[in-house]
C-alpha cells in the first residue's frame, strides 16, 4: 500500500500504478475530502478501508491514519456479533444499481455507540468491473434535522395557508409561495426579481424599512401589522397583513452572512376592520352618552341642539350646519311650492370653537335647486355628496357653489324630524384629508339628527326659536 493511501488522500482503490495521479492531485483530493460535510470512507474490492476524511474522524474518534488499511468495520468500528451483517449490506452495492441507503450502529474510539445512515455505491475500474465501494454517512439525527427542514421549507412553499416570501439582500423576492403570489395578485414566477414597489403601492416604504432592519439588526420581537395597497387588474387592494421577518444567513460560512429575509404574513384586513369599526362604535356610542347628559343640563333647547352638534363633530366631520324648514315644518316629502331653508346653526369654518346660533335672524340660506340639504328634505332621506377626482379649482368651486367652507370635498345630509313632521337638515363636512361619508357614517348622523330634531322640536314648543 502506498503512502498516500495509507493517509487516506489518493482516489484509486487498487495498488499504484503507472499513470497515477501527482502529489497536486492527490493534495487536491485530500483537501476535498477533509472539506466535506458528511463523513467519508471508502473500500476497496477486499473490503480493506482506502479512504477516511475528517468528518469521519470527528464522529467515531479513530483517525486515517488509524483507519485506512483495516479491513472493514469488525472489531474496532462494529461490534463483532454485528460486522458480518454491516459488511455484507456496505459490499453488496458493488453488484447492484445505483445507491443504497442504510441505518446501522457504528462505535466510537471511545466505545460509544453512534446511530449513524449511510449512502453507498460501487466503485468502477477502468475496465467497467467492481472496484469497490465508497460510503457517506452522518449521524441519524443529523440527517434527520437536515430532512426535516427540507420538508418544511418545501411544505412551507408549497402548502401553507400564509404567504411566505424569500427576499434577497436587494429587497426582492427571490422564491414566492402559492398563496403570498394570490395575495400579490401576480403568479409565482411573474413575482420574482420584482422590486416591491411594483406590486405594491402603498406600504412599500414601511415594508421596506422592515425588511432592511431585519438584515442589519435581525428578527424583530414580534410580529407587525402593516397595510398595504395591492395593484391588481381591477384596481388598488387595500389589505391589512400580520408580518413575521427571519434573517437568512448561510450555514457555510465562517461569520453569518446574510442571504436575504424569510418574510411570512396572513392577511388579517378583516378582523383589523372589525376592531376598527368595533372601537369606532364604542367611541360614538359614548359620545352620544355624554352629548345626552350634557344637553340635559342646558335650559335653552337651542343650545342643546348645538351640544349635540359638537359632540358628533368629534373624530367624524370637520364643520357641520343645522338648517331648518322656512316656516317652521314639512308635513311630507309632497309639497307643491318649493321647499327653503333657513340657516340655524353652524361650527366656526376658522379657528375651532363651539357652534353658533345664527337662525334667530330668519335668514334664508341661498341654497340652488339640487343642494343635497333640499334633497334630504324632500326626500326625507339622508344624502351623500362627494366632489370626486378634481383639481382645487374646481373643488374651491363646488364647495362655494353650496354655500360650505372652502376645501369641503365631501358631505353628509340628515333629515330633522319630530312628531311626524319635518323640520330642517343637518349637514356634517369633511376635508381632503379625511374619506368619504359611508353607510355606518350614516346611521350615526341619523342618531344625532334624531336628538337635534328634538331639541328644535322643544324650542318651537317653549317659544324658544
Amino acid at each position: 500500500m502506498s503512502a498516500s493511501r495509507r493517509s487516506g488522500t489518493t482516489d484509486e482503490l487498487g495498488p499504484d500504478e503507472p499513470g497515477q495521479p501527482d502529489r497536486d492531485d492527490s493534495d487536491l483530493l485530500a483537501a476535498l475530502l477533509d472539506g466535506m460535510d458528511a463523513a467519508l470512507c471508502a473500500f476497496d474490492a477486499d473490503g480493506a478501508v482506502t479512504h477516511w476524511n475528517r468528518e469521519a474522524e470527528r464522529i467515531l474518534g479513530w483517525t486515517a491514519a488509524e483507519a485506512v488499511g483495516r479491513h472493514g468495520f469488525a472489531g474496532w468500528a462494529v461490534r463483532s456479533a454485528d460486522a458480518d451483517d454491516v459488511e455484507g449490506r456496505l459490499l453488496s452495492v458493488m453488484h447492484a444499481p445505483g445507491r443504497q441507503v442504510h441505518e446501522f450502529a457504528l462505535l466510537t474510539k471511545d466505545g460509544g455507540r453512534v446511530l449513524v445512515r449511510t449512502q453507498s455505491a460501487a466503485v468502477r475500474g477502468p475496465d467497467g468491473k467492481p472496484a469497490g465501494v465508497y460510503c457517506a454517512f452522518s449521524e441519524v439525527h443529523t440527517q434527520i434535522d437536515l430532512e426535516r427542514s427540507i420538508a418544511l421549507s418545501e411544505a412551507l412553499f408549497e402548502d401553507a395557508s400564509w404567504g411566505v416570501v424569500l427576499v434577497d439582500a436587494d429587497l426582492r423576492p427571490a422564491v414566492v409561495n402559492a398563496h403570498a403570489a394570490r395575495a400579490l395578485g401576480t403568479g409565482r414566477t411573474s413575482a420574482l426579481g420584482r422590486p416591491l414597489g411594483e406590486l405594491l403601492s402603498q406600504g412599500v416604504e414601511e415594508l421596506e424599512s422592515a425588511l432592511t432592519h431585519v438584515l442589519a439588526e435581525g428578527a424583530p420581537p414580534a410580529p407587525a401589522e402593516i397595510w398595504v395597497g395591492v395593484r391588481t387588474p381591477d384596481g388598488e387592494r387595500r389589505r391589512c397583513w400580520r408580518c413575521g421577518f427571519v434573517r437568512l444567513a448561510s450555514p457555510l460560512a465562517e461569520e453569518p452572512v446574510p442571504l436575504g429575509v424569510g418574510w411570512l404574513f396572513q392577511d388579517v384586513t378583516e378582523a383589523k376592520q372589525g376592531e376598527q369599526e368595533a372601537s369606532l362604535l364604542r367611541f360614538r356610542t359614548n359620545q352620544l352618552h355624554r352629548a345626552a347628559r350634557a344637553a340635559s343640563e342646558c335650559e335653552d333647547p337651542m343650545e342643546a341642539a348645538t351640544v349635540h352638534l359638537d359632540f358628533a363633530l368629534a373624530g367624524f366631520a370637520d364643520h357641520a350646519l343645522v338648517d331648518r324648514v322656512a316656516g317652521g315644518t314639512a308635513a311630507d316629502g309632497t309639497q307643491n311650492a318649493p321647499v327653503r331653508l333657513v340657516r340655524l346653526a353652524a361650527t366656526p369654518s376658522g379657528t375651532p370653537g363651539p357652534s353658533l346660533l345664527t337662525g334667530r335672524a330668519g335668514l334664508p340660506a341661498r341654497y340652488p335647486e339640487g343642494h343635497p340639504a333640499l334633497s334630504c328634505v324632500e326626500r326625507t332621506g339622508t344624502v351623500r355628496a362627494s366632489v370626486g377626482p378634481a383639481s382645487a379649482e374646481h373643488t374651491r368651486e363646488w364647495a362655494l357653489a353650496r354655500q360650505w367652507p372652502d376645501g369641503t370635498v365631501h358631505a353628509l345630509c340628515a333629515v330633522l324630524r319630530s312628531r311626524g313632521r319635518t323640520l330642517g337638515a343637518v349637514t356634517f363636512l369633511r376635508g381632503s384629508g379625511r374619506t368619504p361619508f359611508e353607510r355606518s357614517d350614516a346611521a350615526y348622523a341619523e342618531d344625532v339628527a334624531v336628538r337635534i330634531a328634538s331639541a328644535l322640536d322643544l324650542a318651537g314648543l317653549t317659544g324658544r326659536e
